[in-house]
């Protein structure tokens, strides 16, 4: 008798990024991708990422939920951080957002356990994003899986996926400030 496997809600910001978490996920949970990425600008860069996502998606066999793209609604939340350096408040204030929309959808579509994809990348702090994924975890019956993609060169191994599919890597996080 087969015994089915926990679900997992993973936000994606990317598809490269997707590539190795869903193969490590994927061991053992049935990963959900949810890609929520309001800061991602401009409108074209969001589409071709999401195009990109909707592939990896294919590939694996991994059901995807988009939700709504308001980059007017992450400007508003940012407000005042434009001039932080990267990886300071703005980003901290960016990832808070996009958990706390992810631990809302889990929440009430009876996900018990949420992740991001966000950790693979050798440019963003692990700790940090850890930390505010426990944080945003308000409702009860639901829990974020601390990570750390990025080990055991999960970084390259993502980049040798996203060369395998075929996939665009950007070369900025998404917002307009690390885009200069």
């Amino acid at each position: 008798m087969r015994q089915e496997r926990e679900g997992i809600l993973l936000h994606a910001c990317c598809a490269p990024c997707a590539t190795h978490v869903i193969e490590v996920l994927s061991k053992n949970y049935t990963v959900t991708i949810y890609f929520y990425n309001p800061n991602i600008y401009p409108e074209q860069e969001y589409e071709r990422r999401l195009k990109d996502v909707e592939r990896v998606c294919s590939i694996t066999g991994t059901f995807l939920v988009v939700a709504d793209y308001d980059n007017d609604a992450w400007n508003e939340r940012v407000k005042g951080l434009e001039d932080e350096p990267e990886g300071g408040r703005r980003c901290a204030a960016c990832f808070e957002m996009r958990l706390a929309r992810t631990a809302g959808y889990a929440a009430e579509n009876a996900f018990k356990l949420f992740a991001s994809t966000l950790t693979v990348s050798p440019h963003k702090n692990a700790p940090v994003i850890n930390g505010i994924g426990n944080a945003v975890c308000r409702l009860p019956g639901t829990r974020y899986l601390e990570s750390d993609f990025k080990k055991n060169d999960g970084f390259k191994k993502s980049c040798n996926l996203s060369r395998l599919y075929g996939l665009y890597r950007q070369s900025y996080c998404g917002c307009i400030y690390s885009m200069e």
